[in-house]
């Protein structure tokens, strides 16, 4: 009997789901939510962005790149990553709950027209959800990166749903994301600098 190729499988998979990304549909989304981050930050306001575990670091990866420079030197664009700070998520979650990490941050942050995004594999982390049911509330525009399941793709203004119910992939497929995001929002504030 022949042994399963897990590193093969893995590939096989990841491309499987990246072809479903490449998709005219998928595209023109992720396009259209680069564009309402684009329209974000040139009415002067910001994008906030959170979620747990392996996509609050994708989240801080996300606001590093806007803050910073993907691939040109340009002007820092205005974001901020929700879970990067531990006194603030610490404190949040012993005197409210952890189901208020995000939203307490974004009742104080969120102003209307900024745009909110939430990252989450499952789509089903209830502070994630709470999150961004206040963001709305604040008058934000309000991006769902996540699966195809769980609930927080119906709740968000606008997601992008990757297609797979293995966890490693849909966050590859995450930060791949993320990335043609910046890109795309680069390009589209530099049409105007």
């Amino acid at each position: 009997m022949r042994k399963k190729d897990f590193a093969k499988n893995a590939f096989d998979e990841h491309l499987l789901v990246l072809k479903k990304i490449a998709e005219p549909k998928s595209l023109q989304n992720i396009r259209f939510c680069a564009k309402k981050i684009a329209d974000c930050f040139k009415r002067g306001n910001k994008v906030l962005i959170f979620g747990n575990g392996g996509s609050a670091a994708d989240s801080e990866h996300f606001a590093a790149e806007l803050i910073g420079k993907l691939t040109k030197k340009r002007k820092p664009l205005p974001a901020i990553a929700l879970p990067s700070c531990a006194p603030i998520i610490t404190a949040i979650s012993n005197d409210f709950g952890f189901e208020d990490v995000f939203s307490r941050q974004l009742e104080a942050l969120a102003k209307k027209d900024d745009v909110v995004i939430a990252i989450s594999t499952s789509g089903l982390s209830k502070n994630v959800i709470k999150g961004v049911l206040k963001a709305k509330e604040k008058g934000a525009y309000t991006i769902a990166i996540t699966s195809v399941n769980g609930r927080l793709k119906s709740i968000a203004d606008n997601s992008i749903c990757i297609d797979s119910k293995n966890t490693q992939r849909i966050q590859e497929m995450h930060i791949f994301v993320i990335h043609l995001l910046c890109e795309f929002t680069q390009e589209l504030c530099k049409k105007t600098a």
